[in-house]
């Protein structure tokens, strides 16, 4: 390269460098590009922070504590409790023990998951066809957790979310004992908790509950004056034929003015509980109940229960929730006390208590139900040590004694009616050709008053018979006293009994045989034929009436043979007894000398009383209308 070249060259770069110089950053614009690099380097580093939160509170919905551990660092996961939990934090990561508390009757499994009952075992009753205590209800079957507003922005915090402490693994209390555990949901502030006091006393089915909200007023939301208790629960099928179960699986809630109250067992309805303030909620299945109850008062705004239908299930009855409003007055320290019943629906055991739980009891409405709590119920208490099916045959003895003056009188008139045929018969012949009904209907009755004779006096008794007969028909299905309790070839006196299955359903019938049904059904038919043979034979003259009389024994059968044998084999045993009632007083009781003393009293003056005198001229007036309008 030649001398003119080089010099050319380094002009070049001369002027280059000149010009980088004068076009290049200043001091102040290099030290600006590093703080923009810098706030990039920082803020795709928050990201890629942020975008691991997101992964970890993914991830801890499906994993373990440990794995999440092992997933992301301690870091990442202090920033993902405290960006979601704020002071709760503390209590968010934990591991799920399970604290017992038991007494004579039951056995409560506490899990320090969310400080919940998620487990009662029932000790001295049995599930049908299991050989071990009954499990009222499980983890896999109930929900509870406490549910409220916290912070200014109302950030919505359920206690199941949480893992709370205790010091505690097992409790038993026997005879006059109590014992508590405490579980204490903790906070970053030491001074803020929530604390839940479970108390179990000996030889009870009440397990108390106490929730204690300290130093939390400035963590619930101020614009909120609640906290929420939600309970549900699956019910499991405890019985012989769930079918059953599902006609009385139900929910009752006592409201404090409004009184008990319930959702109708064969529908899925949801009840807001605005009305009025709650005392208790019960989560009824057939023969046992979980119920709830507020030492003061549940509030009614935002309380509700609703009732779910599991129609294909074969293992859960029903599903029942309840959401019902705590008050909270956002006070250094405050306490809402309850209880909880877990056991029998057992009509001596509830009444004990003297807070209406008796009422959860469907033993029928007005005289029903005094029948069924003063007669019915004192006597299979009296003799519990007895046989079922032996305290069912004591109890219609004594019924039907009491009511032997009413079969009595029932008898008297009806044999008054067959003496009187001869009469009847010649009036029915004498308008058997003359269209005038009403005039042959009062010489009826004026012989019938002749003679002393009241067609009325034979059904007014019978009438009489109804309210107990009801009565049992609405106790036997519910009656505890029956559960589980066997008689000859059934099992359990409280359901059906099942001879033959058809392996298919008939329409009206069923899929089965009842044999206790059937021995209904036969005895009531022969008890029609010879109450129409023997005692009325005047009622030949309405055909109609007596084929109805033969169909309601059929009807009767359709319906008892999905019904309590229990009950079947009291309607069983009260016809037995009134054949051998209606035997001896045909034995005992002279027809022939019961018309003479009929056709005694008609050669007597009659004697008209002032509402017979006005019926008759009723009668005239009536007869005479058609006349006028001619």
């Amino acid at each position: 390269m030649d001398k003119k070249s080089l010099i050319g060259l380094g002009l070049i770069a001369a002027i280059l460098i000149t010009w980088l110089a004068l076009t290049g950053p200043s001091k102040e614009q290099i030290a600006r590009n590093k703080q923009i690099k810098d706030s990039v380097e920082l803020a795709t580093k928050a990201a890629q922070v942020a975008e691991e939160a997101q992964m970890a509170i993914k991830k801890l919905a499906a994993v373990s504590d440990t794995a999440v551990k092992a997933v992301v660092s301690d870091s990442v996961l202090q920033i993902q409790k405290t960006s979601i939990y704020k002071d709760f934090a503390v209590s968010a990561i934990g591991k799920a023990n399970i604290v017992t508390l038991e007494n004579e009757h039951l056995k409560a499994f506490i899990s320090t998951k969310g400080g919940n009952i998620e487990k009662v075992v029932l000790k001295n009753h049995k599930r049908y066809g299991k050989n071990e205590p009954l499990i009222l209800f499980d983890k896999d079957s109930t929900s509870q957790y406490l549910q409220f507003d916290a912070y200014a922005n109302n950030m919505r915090l359920t206690t199941d979310s949480f893992y709370f402490t205790t010091t505690s693994v097992m409790e038993v209390a026997t005879g006059d004992q109590t014992k508590s555990v405490v579980l204490k949901l903790n906070t970053s502030n030491p001074e803020s908790y929530i604390e839940y006091v479970y108390t179990l006393k000996g030889n009870t089915d009440i397990l108390d509950f106490d929730v204690n909200f300290v130093g939390m007023e400035n963590i619930i939301s101020k614009k909120s004056n609640k906290v929420t208790l939600h309970w549900s629960q699956a019910l499991p099928s405890q019985e012989k034929h769930i079918t059953k179960e599902r006609e009385h699986a139900t929910v009752y809630y006592n409201q404090v003015k409004e009184g008990v109250d319930y959702i109708n067992a064969r529908k899925s309805e949801e009840v807001q509980l605005n009305e009025d303030n709650i005392k208790w909620v019960s989560f009824k299945q057939h023969f046992f109940n979980s119920t709830i109850i507020a030492d003061s008062e549940f509030l009614k705004d935002g309380s509700f229960v609703k009732t779910s239908e599991n129609p294909n299930s074969t293992e859960f009855v029903k599903t029942i929730t309840a959401e019902l409003a705590i008050p909270y007055k956002h006070s250094a320290s405050e306490n809402f006390g309850m209880s909880f019943y877990f056991g029998p629906t057992q009509y001596q055991t509830l009444k004990s208590y003297d807070l209406g739980l008796e009422k959860i009891i469907p033993l029928g409405w007005s005289v029903f139900s005094y029948i069924n709590k003063w007669m019915i119920i004192p006597l299979f208490d009296l003799l519990s040590r007895l046989n079922s099916g032996i305290i069912i045959l004591i109890l219609t003895l004594i019924l039907k004694t009491l009511l032997f003056p009413i079969a009595y009188k029932t008898y008297m008139s009806s044999s008054k009616m067959r003496v009187l045929k001869p009469e009847i018969d010649e009036i029915n012949a004498k308008y058997e050709k003359v269209d005038n009904p009403l005039e042959k209907q009062q010489q009826t009755m004026a012989l019938y008053r002749r003679a002393g004779a009241n067609p009325l006096s034979g059904c007014l008794p019978m009438l009489l018979q109804f309210p107990i007969l009801i009565a049992l028909f609405g106790f036997f299905p519910a009656a505890f006293e029956l559960r589980q309790k066997g008689f000859l070839w059934a099992d359990d006196m409280s359901t059906y009994d099942s001879v033959y299955n058809f392996g298919f359903n008939v329409w009206g019938y069923g899929d089965h045989v009842s044999l206790f049904a059937i021995l209904m059904f036969a005895s009531t038919i022969i008890y029609t034929w010879m109450n129409q043979a023997m005692l009325q034979p005047q009622q030949t003259q309405m055909p109609g009436m007596k084929y109805m009389m033969y169909l309601m024994p059929v009807i009767f059968l359709a319906v008892m043979n999905s019904y309590a044998a229990g009950l079947s084999w009291y309607y069983f045993l009260a016809n037995i007894i009134t054949f051998l009632q209606t035997w001896l007083m045909k034995k005992f009781i002279d027809d022939g000398k019961i018309r003479e003393q009929l056709l005694a009293n008609m050669t007597k003056p009659e004697k008209k009383s002032s509402f017979q005198t006005k019926l008759e001229e009723m009668a005239k007036q009536k007869q005479q209308l058609p006349n006028k309008k001619k």
